[in-house]
């Protein structure tokens, strides 16, 4: 006991030398010598100093002595009750009051931030005036601490600091992010008060200051999160164990959970939200750091701009006169997201088995090691991937479910026998890598959902998917990647596309035949065991041959069907066609998106007195699928794209008259994938005019209700 308040004692000296004579100069030279603990009383206020950096100009400016703002009522009154709660001396009271209103005045004129009440600004100013400084070095400590570490955004319902902090607890315990989800129990409801003032509106005086003792030593903003995770998974038991609570009861719980704490407690507090740092991937502190910290009304700028305009992306803030780019929120993130820097990092170093460490108080502490899992197709992994990745096919989940529990199977075993074995490349951390296109990954977002769902710790997906490990690497790409193929690889043959085509065009020349291959190939080789459709419907005329199929040409007179002429459709197995074939529509670079009719989905479905409809893929010839919606009507057959992002909301890329339907088919491997192709018969030939492929999970009911609408409506034709 005498040997370690020795040891107090020396560092407490070696800090105070340290500060008189300009030594300590830096947080960093702060935590140097005090190595993240709490910091003596008449030490604190020079040592904040120096760890704050306060002597920049930017954070000392004169004092305003005239009170006119706008909202300066609001603000005196605030202030006013402020003082009352604090039960000081009335000779106190008036000092504290003066400093109060003089302090915040400035900094609301200066910042150009509105005063709004219960922001926290109060509460924040209070452990600065316990330092007993005069007013301008308050006023500097007030100004770098809001600029530096309170998170933008706290303001805002919906703001990015409780996006971010969801997703840090969906990491680290899914389990009881799910349990708040259910609740309807946003982080904003419990823990705005802890990120608008640094906890100082939760914890005691003595608490806080012990706090920021070692917070502002660590000089990471980011800091604040981990404690505020740590406080919640502390309580995980006592938050999961209640049920008949009411939720703003739960809220109040939550709130106060701070106010537990004890002086003793910090530093067992401080070192567990460092460990949480330590093991969270830190790819999101370089992306979000400008967003995120920094000037707080360019940002509530910018967040007014994004709510009143969706349309616009960029702005001209009359604040600078710079033009700023809105970066892409996180607030619809599935998970935390990863960059390609730091996945890269890793694999490489797990790869060549080298370590990496972290140098923490002397001590080696090993950082996140990932788990590679790359969802790309089968023939994108094998035309170049990353040497320790476990490929696991996402678009098995919804094409061949079985196969796809037994991928996930195999994973998570070679997943444990790596770790008993002691792998370099077994990381305890799951990353998952997609192909960077939107409408390919939407099969990778549901793997990790699923993911999820079972409460699978230590979840992330790479930002930007495989295009984004390919640009990073660049000229190494056959130093990292293994198995790279420039003629096969996505990427490269992309950019090779767009090196030889010409400023104006538009439309890439596309190899039907291959691509759908390509589509084809993406399943893996073990059957579906699925019976197709017990009834074929395929009348042939009196010669009893097949129909001959041919695709429309320009001499086809195609109008209506000819007169007492059946309908020739069958669902059989769907044979491979080449472009040749192909109807010119069938090409994505033909739609014109911009002409499509988007509509509310319900709305529209009782103006067209809908019958049925069925979820589905749209599968198109640039090897892509779009989620869709296969609707049915007595007369019209229609295929609505689901606009992302906008709920309930559709295009209509396709209406089809129930009679132009001359052909229904499906791969016998694969009968989920159906074909529908469209035209009219013209002696032994069907001249084809269009199709459509969708991928319908629930096929069999599907083509059933399908084929049913037809003969209805073929029948009342006839009649």
């Amino acid at each position: 006991m005498a040997k370690s308040t020795e040891d107090e004692q020396e560092w407490m000296d070696d800090l105070e030398a340290s500060l008189l004579m300009n030594d300590a100069n830096s947080a960093s030279d702060v935590f140097r010598i005090c190595k993240g603990k709490p910091i003596n009383e008449n030490l604190r206020y020079p040592a904040w100093q120096k760890c704050l950096d306060i002597n920049r100009g930017i954070f000392n400016a004169p004092l305003s002595e005239i009170f006119d703002l706008p909202e300066q009522k609001l603000l005196r009154h605030d202030c006013q009750q402020f003082v009352a709660n604090l039960g000081n001396e009335d000779e106190d009271k008036v000092s504290v009051m003066s400093d109060l209103e003089t302090i915040l005045t400035t900094y609301r004129k200066i910042s150009n931030i509105t005063y709004e009440s219960g922001n926290g600004w109060l509460e924040l100013l209070l452990p600065l005036l316990a330092l007993k400084r005069p007013q301008n070095e308050i006023y500097a400590l007030f100004a770098a601490i809001r600029t530096q570490y309170i998170p933008n955004g706290c303001a805002h319902k919906n703001g990015d600091p409780f996006h971010l902090f969801r997703l840090l607890l969906l990491y680290h315990d899914p389990e009881l992010c799910s349990f708040l989800d259910t609740k309807k129990l946003t982080p904003e409801f419990y823990c705005r008060s802890w990120f608008q003032t640094l906890f100082a509106a939760n914890c005691n005086l003595s608490v806080v200051q012990a706090m920021w003792d070692v917070y502002f030593q660590q000089a990471e903003p980011f800091y604040l999160f981990f404690l505020s995770l740590v406080m919640v998974i502390n309580a995980k038991e006592q938050i999961m164990g209640i049920d008949s609570i009411s939720k703003d009861m739960l809220i109040e719980m939550l709130s106060n959970m701070p106010s537990q704490l004890e002086v003793d407690d910090v530093p067992d507090f401080c070192d567990l939200a460092h460990y949480y740092a330590l093991k969270t991937p830190s790819s999101f502190r370089k992306d979000l750091r400008e967003r995120m910290f920094g000037d707080e009304a360019i940002h509530n700028l910018l967040h007014e701009t994004l709510k009143n305009s969706s349309s616009s992306s960029t702005l001209t803030s009359p604040m600078d006169e710079k033009i700023l780019v809105l970066p892409q929120g996180i607030s619809q993130a599935l998970c935390l997201p990863v960059c390609a820097a730091e996945l890269v990092e890793s694999v490489s170093s797990s790869a060549s088995g080298a370590p990496m460490p972290n140098q923490s108080d002397g001590l080696i502490v090993e950082t996140v090691r990932f788990f590679l899992v790359d969802c790309r197709p089968a023939e994108q992994y094998n035309s170049g991937h990353l040497p320790t990745a476990f490929h696991l096919d996402s678009n098995l989940m919804l094409q061949e479910p079985a196969a796809f529990a037994t991928a996930v199977q195999g994973l998570l075993s070679a997943r444990r026998q790596a770790q008993a074995a002691g792998s370099a490349a077994a990381g305890d951390h799951l990353c998952f890598l997609g192909s960077g296109r939107n409408e390919e990954d939407q099969y990778t977002h549901m793997v990790v959902a699923s993911f999820l769902q079972k409460h699978t710790v230590h979840v992330s997906m790479l930002t930007g998917g495989y295009e984004a490990v390919h640009e990073y690497l660049d000229e190494t790409l056959g130093e990292n990647l293994e198995h790279h193929h420039s003629g096969s690889c996505l990427v490269c043959k992309s950019r090779n596309t767009n090196q030889i085509e010409s400023p104006t065009a538009q439309t890439p020349t596309v190899d039907i035949f291959s691509k759908l291959s390509a589509a084809v190939s993406k399943l893996k080789t073990s059957e579906v065991k699925g019976k197709l459709l017990d009834y074929i419907v395929n009348p042939t005329g009196s010669t009893g041959k097949p129909p001959v199929e041919r695709h429309v040409r320009a001499n086809d007179k195609l109008g209506r069907r000819y007169r007492n002429v059946a309908p020739v459709f069958s669902i059989d197995d769907d044979q491979e066609f080449d472009s040749a074939n192909m109807p010119a529509n069938e090409e994505e670079g033909t739609d014109e998106e911009g002409k499509r009719e988007t509509v509310s989905i319900s709305q529209w479905s009782k103006e067209n007195s809908v019958t049925a409809t069925f979820p589905c893929q749209e599968y198109k010839v640039n090897n892509m699928f779009y989620d869709s919606i296969l609707a049915l009507s007595e007369t019209y057959m229609y295929v609505l794209r689901v606009v992302p992002g906008r709920k309930g909301f559709a295009q209509v890329v396709a209406r089809r008259s129930l009679s132009s339907v001359v052909k229904i088919t499906s791969r016998r491997k694969h009968p989920n994938m159906i074909t529908f192709k469209y035209g009219v018969s013209q002696d032994d030939d069907l001249v084809i005019s269009d199709m459509d492929r969708l991928l319908i999970p629930n096929s069999t009911e599907a083509m059933k209700t399908v084929t049913k609408q037809i003969v209805n409506y073929l029948k009342t034709q006839e009649g």
